[in-house]
């Protein structure tokens, strides 16, 4: 499973942020709030998997009232 993560792609929140047509800030806010997960770099950035991301995206594009 590790070899798994390694090789899982990662995007910046910026990139998530686009990919939902928000701001990237709400993408921040969104992970302190436990609706997404990020890996933290050694830096302190977030970074999240591409494949939960596209997940969510589905999950919130499929719920009715949200756009």
């Amino acid at each position: 499973m590790q070899e798994r993560e390694e090789h899982e792609q990662l995007l910046t929140p910026s990139e998530v942020a686009a990919m939902f047509r928000v701001n990237p800030k709400t993408v921040t806010r969104w992970a302190r709030a436990g609706k997404i997960s990020a890996i933290r770099t050694l830096g302190g950035h977030r970074r999240f998997r591409a494949s939960e991301i596209r997940k969510y995206l589905e999950q919130v594009e499929s719920e009715p009232g949200l756009s």
